[in-house]
């Protein structure tokens, strides 16, 4: 009697979320079947009719959710806050050619269309704070620049700086990546289903590599690898809204992208892919 009536209610609850009673009882004095989300009750009355109620299982967050291998996909930029007329900036920015002006930040600009930010997070975890509303999100994992340059500039490994270059590039960029550890307070506006997830906090990375890449007709492909000049540590605001397994996420770094020189600040937005 038990399965039939489940049957029937699991195709009335394929259409529903609603709970549903066969009938009303008064004194629960029999079984309980738990199945999924549903609880089925057999109830006696008088020791003489049986009775069964179906009930929908209130939500119960678990304490800590783990997600593995979470990707990022998305655009990246600079914020350029650099004095180009400072004595610091002309001694890490050169020319070769005679009579050639000085470096300026039209000569660093990005091609905002193909410069990426690609992450791969090992693992991120969710920690319960309460109820499942708020929420702890941090995780491990790699991100990952590509910073493509518009203009003919080039990477000098030793000594470090950026010179204009006399060659032109069909592909230039800058490869930056790290080793990163994200904290973020998590607020869920419907614990259990596919409601509004808001997330804000930081992320602090260590630069595990970088080069410059660069392609042209006289050169070929050449690849400059090594720090660069590029500073060690990032630490980053970082922020993200879903709904369901889709996120869009932005990050801002706190830190400069360039340990002299350079006033030069990374930010990126784009498309998550996770499970909560």
């Amino acid at each position: 009697m038990i399965l039939a009536t489940l049957l029937v209610a699991l195709a009335g609850f394929a259409q529903t979320d609603t709970t549903k009673s066969i009938t009303d009882t008064t004194q629960n004095r029999g079984d309980t079947l738990v199945v999924g989300n549903f609880i089925i009750i057999k109830k006696n009355r008088d020791n003489r009719t049986n009775k069964i109620s179906i009930e929908k299982r209130p939500y119960t967050p678990s304490k800590l959710k783990t997600n593995w291998w979470i990707f990022d996909l998305g655009f990246a930029n600079i914020n350029d806050k650099t004095n180009y007329a400072s004595a610091d900036a002309q001694s890490f920015l050169h020319t070769i050619r005679p009579g050639d002006k000085p470096i300026t930040k039209d000569d660093l600009k990005l091609r905002a269309g193909k410069s990426s930010n690609v992450n791969i997070w090992v693992v991120m975890q969710r920690l319960n704070l309460e109820k499942g509303y708020v929420n702890l999100k941090y995780g491990l994992g790699v991100e990952m620049f590509n910073f493509r340059y518009e203009s003919n500039i080039s990477y000098n490994k030793n000594p470090v700086y950026i010179f204009r270059d006399t060659v032109n590039f069909s592909k230039n960029k800058l490869y930056a990546a790290y080793a990163s550890v994200p904290f973020m307070l998590n607020i869920n506006t419907n614990p259990g289903h596919n409601g509004l997830t808001f997330s804000a906090g930081v992320s602090a990375g260590y630069l595990i590599g970088s080069h410059n890449k660069q392609i042209s007709g006289e050169r070929g492909k050449v690849k400059t690898k090594g720090d660069l000049g590029l500073e060690k540590f990032r630490l980053a605001y970082i922020g993200e809204l879903g709904i369901g397994p889709i996120h869009l996420y932005g990050t801002y770094s706190i830190h400069k992208l360039h340990e002299n020189g350079l006033e030069q600040y990374p930010y990126s937005i784009g498309i998550r892919f996770s499970n909560f």
